[in-house]
């Protein structure tokens, strides 16, 4: 590394900032560490970090008010939540308020040298998510197109039989129609002439 990263750890207890500054300081890390949410704002207000580390139960300020205060003043700054009590609701609630991840103690030295590179390599992409965003959108739109197109294309389908139905009827329906015209007409003129010979009877 040309510049060295700064990192944040903030935990109550000193010897997970020591395991911190040992580990990522030998990576060629700048480590400072905090040991309340309190003192971690007065020195973010300071100096700028690329990675915060955040312990959950501390005195005073937890780790998820410090999460949601960080993420307000710089949400491009990544914050990772560790824990010894981690629950599924603490992970819900650390994702919500924009954590960039959860982990629980205790840490060996992989993990908290692969999640700080984690978080680092997470930061520094915001483009490419973004264009994976956009690249799910367009295949969301997509989908839903084809699935119109497919719903319409039975009505299309019985438009054009019906009309072929009705093209290929017409001759029957014309002939139907030459078949009944004379009984049609023997009808009238008998029911005419019934009319006329009742009128004329009951006009004598």
């Amino acid at each position: 590394m040309n510049a060295k990263l700064q990192v944040l750890v903030i935990d109550d207890d000193v010897v997970v900032g020591r395991s911190f500054d040992r580990v990522l300081s030998e990576k060629g890390y700048d480590v400072k560490t905090v040991l309340s949410g309190e003192e971690a704002l007065e020195t973010l207000d300071k100096s700028n970090f690329d990675v915060v580390f955040t312990d959950i139960k501390m005195p005073g300020m937890d780790g998820l008010e410090v999460t949601e205060r960080i993420k307000a003043k710089c949400p491009w700054t990544p914050v990772v939540v560790i824990t010894g009590y981690g629950t599924q609701a603490n992970e819900v609630r650390a994702s919500v308020l924009g954590a960039n991840g959860f982990v629980r103690k205790p840490l060996t030295p992989e993990m908290i040298e692969s999640i700080t590179l984690k978080a680092v390599n997470d930061a520094g992409q915001p483009e490419k998510d973004v264009e994976a965003q956009l690249e799910v959108a367009e295949t969301v739109v997509k989908s839903e197109e084809e699935t119109v197109k497919v719903a319409e294309a039975p009505k299309s389908v019985n438009s054009i039989a019906k009309n072929i139905g009705l093209f290929f009827a017409s001759p029957f329906i014309a002939l139907g129609y030459v078949i009944a015209l004379p009984f049609v007409g023997f009808y009238m003129f008998v029911k005419l002439g019934r009319e006329a010979f009742v009128k004329k009877h009951t006009s004598e």
